[in-house]
């Protein structure tokens, strides 16, 4: 089966899993765990403002209500290491209660896919809770004089500057597009999230940045709004048969192949297209997720995964969901267990590719 294929598979079974999780809400309550007067803690490992911290905290005010007994669900932000440090401490620390669970980004996923030294978790062995898809847009600052995609051939004439969480984090996929397109961009590593990037930008130390959907919806549509930014393309998202097309979010942005043959005038391959394409669909279309710790009892990972599906059919969320989310379904539950697999099977010529390219351009060691 085609990943895309799997991919619409997934999205479909939404509706199994939710009924599913009417069965074990029909179960016995003694088998229900109670969070009731509990505090429950939902590891962010970045800072404040980036897209995965925006996408926290709109999930955890719905754990807090279906979770059973409505504990206090906070977000703890643990930046650095390009998320690293956060996922880490959640291997080291958090037990398989409920009481301490953990969002994550490709930026977590990257680093353990390639097998980096600072890694010390082994991410296969968590509990998937969730899936949210999410897309990503490349802006530039307006005093470059670009106006969309089709000005980017005048990129090439100048220096540019991005903020960095790591070569190794989510970054990785702007760093592979940059660098398929030819463009002279300084990376400036040390990013503590992509919020830190976008500042950085606010501040006129970087020029060209990328924000993950929910993070760029509200926190750099206002800088288009008021001139100082413009958006060049999407990273796009994949259709029923795994091919990129316009994101759905975004429909009057090019999506980055788009971008590329506008620019090269023709479609994009060959070995770096190959590894981007791998380390995308690795990164986006199951971008964001919710862990629990390994050992957690079925019964504590059915109660997340019913208190997810319920928080999908809530009217406010429904509501609220495409402002603060993007315009992607939120996969739940089983579905979302065979997206996690898929995510974590980079090809391995991929990954060799990617690995002597991050040595050879960033001193990257492994």
């Amino acid at each position: 089966m085609s990943w895309g294929r799997s991919f619409k598979h997934s999205l479909t079974a939404v509706c199994a899993a939710a009924a599913l999780t009417c069965g074990f809400a029909a179960t016995a309550s003694a088998q229900e765990p109670d969070f009731a007067g509990e505090r429950v803690e939902l590891i962010i490992p970045f800072s404040e403002g980036g897209g995965t911290d925006t996408w926290g905290r709109f999930w955890a005010p719905y754990f807090s209500v279906f979770l059973p007994g409505k504990p206090t669900v906070v977000v703890k932000n643990v930046p650095g290491g390009g998320s690293t440090s956060g996922a880490n401490q959640f291997e080291a620390r958090a037990k398989p209660d409920g009481l301490t669970a953990i969002g994550t980004s490709g930026s977590t996923q990257f680093p353990y896919l390639l097998q980096d030294k600072r890694v010390q978790y082994e991410m296969r062995d968590w509990r998937v809770v969730l899936a949210s898809p999410t897309g990503g847009v490349v802006y530039v600052n307006s005093d470059l004089g670009v106006k969309s995609a089709a000005d980017l051939n005048a990129l090439k004439e100048i220096r540019l500057r991005y903020g960095s969480q790591g070569a190794t984090s989510l970054d990785l996929v702007p760093l592979l597009a940059f660098e398929l397109l030819g463009l002279d961009v300084d990376a400036v590593f040390g990013m503590k999230g992509r919020g830190a990037g976008r500042l950085a930008f606010e501040r006129g130390e970087v020029n060209i940045d990328y924000q993950t959907s929910s993070a760029f919806i509200n926190n750099v549509t206002p800088l288009v709004n008021i001139g100082s930014a413009v958006p060049l393309f999407s990273w796009g998202a994949l259709d029923d048969d795994g091919n990129i097309i316009r994101d759905p979010s975004f429909p009057d942005l090019p999506s980055f192949p788009e971008a590329y043959e506008m620019m090269k005038g023709e479609k994009p391959s060959g070995p770096a297209w190959e590894a981007y394409k791998a380390f995308f669909i690795a990164g986006f279309p199951a971008q964001k997720m919710v862990f629990l710790p390994k050992d957690t009892p079925e019964n504590i990972v059915e109660a997340y995964r019913a208190a997810a599906v319920s928080a999908t059919k809530e009217e406010s969320f429904i509501a609220d969901r495409e402002a603060t989310l993007g315009a992607y379904k939120q996969i739940v539950g089983e579905p979302a267990e065979r997206i996690f697999r898929q995510a974590v099977n980079v090809p391995e010529d991929a990954r060799t590719w990617v690995q002597k390219w991050l040595t050879e351009k960033y001193s990257v060691q492994f």
